[in-house]
């Protein structure tokens, strides 16, 4: 599908969707197709069409239903998380159970939106979610909520080293996380960290996120204390 027209030239969002409700799909793409700043890349309606899909160039939003007809979206989501791993996903779907949205956050998703969300509406969280936000329909984020105000209780103090040895295994940068971190620390913004590792600067910003993320931070000044402070970045 061709891009809409984009006066301004801004750097296009490129959504890939799996899909098998046609209706739906089509609704989404026309949508997305009357979004000057988003293109759909591609689309698929089934488990296996959407892993095949995986093995084209990348994404920058992927949105996936979770009731496919040969099987789980779920399966989409990890093996996105491997192929894509710049790529941020998203969950549209009819299953509001607690144990499918906490599969999906688990396998990767980073927002959960149930199909009561109009085509407009969702496109609208796209955009959100290219920018760094975690979209999640309110009904999803009390659930998610009222899970962690039920978890289990503290552990006793003997435990805590070891569980900050895991918490450390859990969130350690990848590679590319480290380059990125790396030009943040020497002064780059994120459009000119785009251009120098030819990436889109919506790639940039869930690299950043996933950052944040993984050091508990949430400024630029804070990452750059805590990763030295972990030895993750040179004096």
């Amino acid at each position: 599908m061709s891009p809409a027209h984009n006066p301004q030239n801004t750097p296009l969002i490129h959504v890939a969707v799996v899909e098998d409700d046609v209706g739906f799909r089509d609704a989404l793409a026309r949508a997305l197709g009357g979004a000057p700043d988003m293109h759909l890349a591609a689309a698929a309606g089934t488990r296996a069409q959407g892993l095949a899909m995986l093995k084209q160039a990348p994404v920058d939003v992927l949105l996936v239903d979770l009731g496919l007809p040969d099987g789980s979206g779920i399966d989409v989501i990890r093996a996105a998380v491997s192929a894509w791993p710049s790529c941020s996903i998203m969950v549209s779907t009819n299953f509001g159970d607690e144990t499918h949205v906490m599969q999906s956050i688990e396998a990767g998703a980073a927002g959960y939106l149930l199909k009561d969300s109009s085509p407009t509406k969702i496109v609208d969280e796209i955009r959100s979610l290219a920018s760094g936000g975690s979209p999640i329909s309110p009904i999803i984020a009390r659930q998610i909520l009222a899970r962690f105000r039920h978890a289990a209780p503290a552990l006793p103090d003997h435990a805590h080293a070891a569980d900050g040895a895991l918490e450390g295994a859990s969130t350690s940068l990848s590679a590319r996380e480290k380059e990125v971190l790396d030009l943040i620390t020497r002064g780059f913004t994120a459009n000119e960290i785009a251009k120098l590792m030819q990436l889109s600067h919506f790639t940039v910003r869930t690299f950043v996120r996933r950052i944040y993320s993984k050091l508990k931070v949430s400024s630029k000044a804070e990452a750059i204390y805590e990763a030295r402070n972990r030895g993750l970045l040179a004096d």
